[in-house]
């Protein structure tokens, strides 16, 4: 289990922010955290390490830096993806199925989650598009969480480090305490929080900067 967090808006003090934000989910991720910051998006990830003990750590950034991404849980078949990719001349420098996203990406765009078998949640920032690419796994066995208003779109694993988000509304979903009193669950996307979502399964969510 590893946690991401990430974030997009106008703040200057980005890195505290998504410092605070992602120690909310150090539980997800004992072994490690790590950030990256630029003027438009700020991300997080607590790492609980599986495969490549000493080199997939993230933020994992491209060769020419234009790519970054954050992932949690686990790509089946990243071996076969990894041979792939090393045949139409994408460069690997560590084992880590993290790495099969970025030049995934960078190979299919869109496509790439059609092309994934196991267990994921991942958010993916292209600087010189400032476009965010997000998705889940088709049986959502990853969490993915967003919420957006007016100056800031965020994401994360869970919804607790949006509480540290200072442009964060703490607003209660009341339309949705009938239904769970009724079903015992949440028959939609929406959270008891307003404003905030989960991702459903087997979707992506593309965000531009613009």
């Amino acid at each position: 289990m590893c946690g991401i967090v990430g974030f997009i808006s106008g703040e200057e003090n980005k890195l505290k922010v998504i410092k605070n934000m992602t120690d909310r989910i150090k539980h997800r991720g004992p072994d490690k955290e790590g950030y990256y910051t630029d003027e438009f998006i700020a991300l997080g990830h607590r790492r609980l390490s599986i495969i490549d003990l000493d080199n997939g750590g993230q933020p994992l950034i491209s060769e020419d830096e234009n790519l970054i991404v954050i992932f949690n849980g686990e790509i089946y078949n990243y071996i076969e993806l990894r041979n792939e990719l090393m045949k139409n001349n994408h460069n690997f420098k560590t084992n880590s199925d993290t790495e099969v996203l970025l030049h995934g990406y960078e190979e299919w765009k869109e496509e790439l989650p059609k092309k994934l078998r196991g267990m994921f949640s991942f958010a993916i920032w292209e600087k010189s598009k400032k476009t965010l690419f997000c998705a889940r796994d088709n049986f959502g066995i990853k969490p993915f969480y967003y919420y957006k208003s007016d100056n800031v779109f965020m994401f994360a694993s869970e919804i607790k480090p949006f509480l540290e988000h200072p442009s964060f509304k703490k607003e209660l979903n009341k339309k949705l305490i009938g239904p769970y009193l009724s079903f015992s669950f949440t028959p939609t996307a929406e959270t008891f929080f307003k404003g905030v979502y989960c991702l459903e399964p087997g979707n992506i969510l593309i965000y531009k900067n613009n």
